[in-house]
């Protein structure tokens, strides 16, 4: 299990049921291309059929677009491709939309642009303030990553378009 930072429960998980686990920060490479080839070097390492990022937010570069694309999925708190970006609960709460929810898309050189591999819709309330409607989000993102990528590595997937069909 790889992190672009260190401290975080994720790492703690993997290294108490003896994952492997590795930290690339982009403060402790010389150049932001130097970070995204050393990535792609590491995660190439594990050999995998799927690389999941979850809560990673930084966009991969082209070398590790040109070895894992098509094959990398990340999520995002919104319901893309409305409100891309670091801050997709606040721009929902600030557009006063009804519901919102989370994506799981295949990774692309865009800012969550990527194709759709699966959404989950989440009210919401009018009480709701960005730190309330995160956590609630971040509920359903969870459940949708583990029950999505179970999905993806047990039957596959295709991709046509901007369509991704699990069997």
């Amino acid at each position: 299990m790889g992190a672009d930072r260190g401290g975080i429960e994720g790492l703690a998980r993997a290294e108490r049921a003896g994952v492997p686990t590795f930290v690339h920060r982009v403060p402790d490479f010389a150049t932001r291309a130097d970070w995204d080839t050393a990535l792609a070097k590491t995660v190439a390492e594990y050999e995998p059929d799927l690389v999941v990022l979850a809560g990673f937010m930084k966009l991969t570069g082209p070398e590790f677009l040109d070895r894992f694309g098509g094959r990398t999925v990340n999520t995002h708190p919104a319901l893309s491709p409305s409100f891309p970006g670091m801050h997709g609960p606040r721009d929902a709460l600030e557009y006063g939309v009804k519901v919102t929810g989370c994506t799981l898309f295949l990774v692309d050189a865009g800012v969550d642009t990527g194709v759709v591999v699966a959404q989950a819709a989440v009210p919401v309330l009018d009480e709701d303030d960005e730190t309330s409607l995160h956590e609630r989000i971040k509920t359903v993102e969870r459940q949708l990553l583990v029950d999505t990528v179970g999905r993806l590595t047990r039957e596959g997937w295709t991709v046509t378009g901007r369509k991704v069909t699990i069997p």
